[in-house]
């Protein structure tokens, strides 16, 4: 009867602490049917994936406004079920290869240390990108990832104070390649949302601006970057810009961007061309999570024999759960 007592008395001390604390399982899943021609090959129909993943997130309320939490999130492809394919190197990614990552928070802010994509993309080519969130075929393909480090890194997130927060974060290279760090700042409030981030690893780096203005049913967005990266083929600084405006209509999005950069610098295939792109799209939403879409998407590039010239029409639907 003892023994009994003192476990009821153990878990009757635990349940408020169990009662505050949470997982959620969470994800998206993005595919289209598409008609894509890349350079002078012919003409394919695929099924895509667009940048589908898998997550679990956490949240542990320890007191006096601090809480832990955590953040895992997979990449994994809709077409087929496969893990995300290889990196661009070759090189298999990791299963965790979108977020894998520990946090403390306050009214200081947060402390978060791991695997995460940088703030100053999000602060800047995501924020424009919104007819299909920068993924598949629609994905922006002139953002520069000069100096873009996402691993083993320790992070501190601002609070937001009247529209403003900030990132910054630092990448430990462990011997392995250099040490980088990251900057993003936001300013969000009414109509006007501004943004700003840096990177800078070994001898990359890039800085840009981002603006978005909310006028009625419209809204107006784009980014100007600039890329410096002795590493590359050709000139090593170069400006990079997108413009992109959306208008609503009741449940419909109608949304046209416009990217272009010149020869030089990293991005866009290892700096061997410059190029531009259009993308026109329309998206349906069947409710706050379920969407259907489609887009005309195309690359102009400058590199000989269209090389990497692309163009796709596409239909999809994007679930999140």
């Amino acid at each position: 009867m003892k023994k009994i007592a003192i476990a009821a008395a153990i878990a009757a001390l635990s349940a408020p602490v169990f009662a505050q604390s949470s997982v959620t399982l969470w994800g998206r899943i993005n595919t289209s049917v598409e008609s894509i021609k890349t350079g002078n090959r012919d003409r394919v129909a695929s099924v895509i994936n667009n940048n589908s993943r898998l997550g679990f997130k956490g949240t542990e309320d320890l007191g006096s406004g601090l809480k832990a939490s955590f953040a895992l999130e997979h990449g994994l492809n809709s077409d087929d079920g496969r893990q995300t394919d290889v990196n661009a190197n070759g090189t298999a990614r990791a299963f965790w290869n979108r977020e894998a990552s520990v946090q403390l928070s306050g009214d200081f802010g947060a402390v978060r240390l791991g695997r995460w994509t940088p703030g100053s993309y999000y602060a800047t080519a995501d924020y424009v990108s919104m007819h299909n969130h920068d993924t598949g075929t629609s994905e922006d393909k002139l953002y520069s990832g000069a100096g873009f480090t996402q691993t083993n890194k320790v992070g501190y997130f601002t609070p937001n104070v009247s529209g403003f927060n900030a990132e910054f974060a630092l990448h430990a290279g462990e011997g392995v390649d250099p040490r980088g760090y990251d900057v993003a700042l936001n300013y969000d409030q009414g109509p006007l949302h501004l943004g700003a981030g840096y990177s800078k690893q070994g001898d990359a780096n890039q800085w840009a601006i981002r603006g978005l203005y909310e006028l009625g049913a419209f809204t107006f967005g784009g980014y100007a970057q600039r890329e410096d990266d002795s590493r590359s083929l050709g000139k090593d600084k170069r400006w990079i810009g997108r413009a992109a405006v959306m208008y609503t209509m009741g449940q419909s999005e109608f949304h046209l961007n416009v990217g272009g950069t010149k020869a030089g610098g990293s991005s866009f295939n290892s700096g061997r061309n410059g190029g531009k792109q259009y993308t026109l799209a329309y998206n349906y939403n069947l409710s706050k999570r379920t969407k259907l879409y489609a887009f005309y998407t195309a690359v102009d590039a400058t590199t000989a024999n269209k090389v990497d010239d692309l163009n796709s029409f596409a239909l999809g639907i994007r679930h999140n759960f």
